[in-house]
């Protein structure tokens, strides 16, 4: 292969050419009026010395974790009056409430779960592998069930 025989694999792309009448009108693409409107307008950045001036974590929001970090995983809500599928002496767990269809997966995995305490509950169950409000707690002790201690 010598040079004159070597070709591109793709075609060389131009750069549109704007401002210079035809199909676009009024500000040819451009937008604005003005300097901004003029061939080779080069408007110096002040906005970017004005944000190196400010501390280094400005612009992180109300609560950096919330939306920096959203690698944290917030458990799936289930109240106490879904849990009405399950019999006296059922065992709860995020399978089972799987399996029973009141929880679904996310990203092909079961979920983390937390049962909160909205409504009643009359069967006798116990709870394990999943976090447990307070007042979910209490209702289903009362109920006559128990609640083990989640493992961290």
């Amino acid at each position: 292969m010598q040079i004159h025989q070597l070709t591109r694999h793709t075609p060389l792309k131009r750069s549109k050419r704007v401002g210079r009448g035809g199909k676009r009108g009024k500000t040819s693409g451009r937008g604005t009026k003005g300097q901004k409107a003029r061939a080779g307008s080069k408007i110096r950045p002040q906005l970017r010395d004005l944000i190196k001036k400010l501390p280094k974590r400005r612009g992180y929001g109300k609560n950096r974790a919330r939306t920096v970090n959203s690698s944290v995983v917030k458990p799936t809500p289930v109240n106490l009056t879904a849990l009405g599928v399950f019999s006296d002496g059922d065992t709860v767990t995020p399978e089972t409430l799987f399996e029973k269809a009141v929880i679904t997966k996310k990203k092909g995995r079961l979920p983390k779960v937390k049962i909160l305490g909205m409504g009643e509950i009359k069967v006798k169950i116990s709870i394990s592998g999943c976090e447990v409000s307070k007042t979910a707690q209490e209702k289903i002790e009362k109920a006559g069930g128990s609640v083990a201690p989640l493992k961290v």
